[in-house]
């Protein structure tokens, strides 16, 4: 960084300093006060991270921004979502990176290890803290005893308000139950780690590579260290300003990014509208980008999907059209023949499809085996259709539309909604109107 930059960016934070910060009631007008200076603040943000940092997409180093930012800004945006800095190759710069974030995130606590899930909401307990958590191919590996807790309390805390029990001691020498804040900001650094498809699905992806053409400066923290958390200073006081926009503003996402996607998104593009300028278009196309990725992946096999998930949709290919009945062992063969890998013989699962399994898979939708005429056992179309629609799928020659709920009758005396009175009646026996 320029000696200009940095005495321009030192300026305007002993000017936002100076600036009181008046509450702003939820039903006033909100004041677009982050377009201007202090929304450079995101931009200076943006050029440390494109110094030191080598991803490999620029708009990674966007996403790096608008995270770093939203930890100052958490508890107004409700949720958090993870961060994933990932790399398939060592040596990509993942500690890096959280060695900066930890100079610009709001109160970080690096964690080269996690021990307990007791230790984080202890160390959440005094106040939010922003988890950077190192290695996590090996201190979240699924393996290792007791990380299924551990997942869980990550999980739970990128909403507010998620809290866990945890025992205390109480003043009488004994031990009591406290129920203690998961809430926090977390980024997570590892090669490729073998995270859970719920923790993912929580999770925005920054992905590292190597700089083997030097584009990069080294991260050389004796000399670094004042210009790194003059930036983190700038930031938060920036942050200040700011709050009661964020909290009181409510911006849509493209039509798209919906459901999770939605609540990995929403808390930037908060943020993202406060600092104005570019920064909410950019929002809007990589949460988009992020939405169609997922598809992709989805459809490639990229993202793992629990085998009665994916049964589902192979059901829903192999179902011979027209038919309203197919035997389960006609079934079998139909999703062996299309889905060998999956369901046969050299699966994963180390055996052939079976009836048994696929019942109990099914059952997981209430879609039970029937006989109609005394038949072999099998699987209607009828109980399989709501299932289907709710995942937006259908049988071959069917609309995969969602469920609607028919309008109910009406009374023609009163012209409230009529209950199923058994007798075909179309008035209430109060109202003196006759249909």
């Amino acid at each position: 960084m320029s000696e200009d930059v940095t005495l321009d960016y030192l300026d305007e934070l002993a000017e936002l300093q100076a600036q009181p910060v008046q509450p702003v009631q939820p039903v006033s007008p909100v004041p677009q006060r982050g377009a201007g200076a202090a929304g450079r603040a995101l931009n200076n943000t943006r050029a440390w991270f494109g110094r030191f940092v080598s991803t490999v997409q620029d708009s990674d180093l966007d996403l790096l921004t608008l995270w770093a930012a939203h930890t100052h800004l958490a508890v107004e945006t409700y949720s958090t979502p993870r961060l994933l800095i990932d790399s398939p190759v060592p040596g990509s710069g993942k500690t890096t990176t959280l060695e900066h974030l930890e100079r610009l995130c709001l109160n970080p606590v690096q964690m080269a290890t996690v021990s307990s899930p007791a230790m984080i909401v202890r160390l959440l307990d005094a106040g939010l803290r922003t988890i950077l958590i190192d290695e996590a191919d090996r201190s979240l590996s699924p393996d290792k005893e007791g990380i299924g807790d551990l997942i869980a309390v990550l999980n739970s805390g990128y909403k507010r308000g998620a809290t866990r029990p945890v025992s205390v001691p109480s003043k009488e020498g004994g031990w009591r139950v406290a129920e203690m804040s998961t809430f926090s900001p977390v980024a997570m650094a590892g090669n490729q780690p073998n995270l859970p498809e719920d923790t993912r699905s929580r999770s925005l992806r920054v992905l590292l590579m190597p700089d083997n053409e030097n584009q990069i400066e080294e991260s050389d923290w004796e000399w670094i260290e004042d210009e790194a958390r003059g930036i983190g200073k700038q930031l938060a006081a920036w942050a200040d300003t700011v709050r009661d926009e964020v909290r009181t503003t409510r911006p849509t996402l493209p039509e798209k990014v919906r459901g999770r996607a939605r609540e990995r998104w929403a808390p930037l593009m908060r943020v993202a509208v406060a600092a104005g300028g570019r920064w909410p278009a950019l929002v809007e196309r990589l949460s988009v980008e992020d939405v169609e990725e997922q598809e992709i992946a989805r459809e490639e096999g990229a993202v793992s999907q629990k085998p009665h998930v994916v049964l589902l949709q192979h059901v829903a290919e192999v179902w011979p059209p027209g038919q309203t009945f197919v035997t389960a062992e006609e079934l079998i063969d139909a999703l062996v023949a299309e889905h060998p890998d999956m369901w046969g013989d050299f699966s994963t699962y180390g055996k052939r499809l079976t009836p048994q399994r696929m019942g109990r898979m099914l059952s997981n939708y209430r879609v039970l085996t029937s006989r109609p005429g005394g038949r072999e056992r099998g699987y209607t179309a009828a109980t399989l259709a709501t299932p289907l629609r709710r995942f937006g799928l259908a049988l071959p020659g069917e609309p995969a539309k969602p469920a609607t709920t028919a309008e109910p009758a009406r009374c023609a005396g009163c012209h409230e909604p009529m209950r199923d009175l058994g007798d075909g009646a179309t008035t209430h026996p109060s109202c003196e109107a006759v249909a």
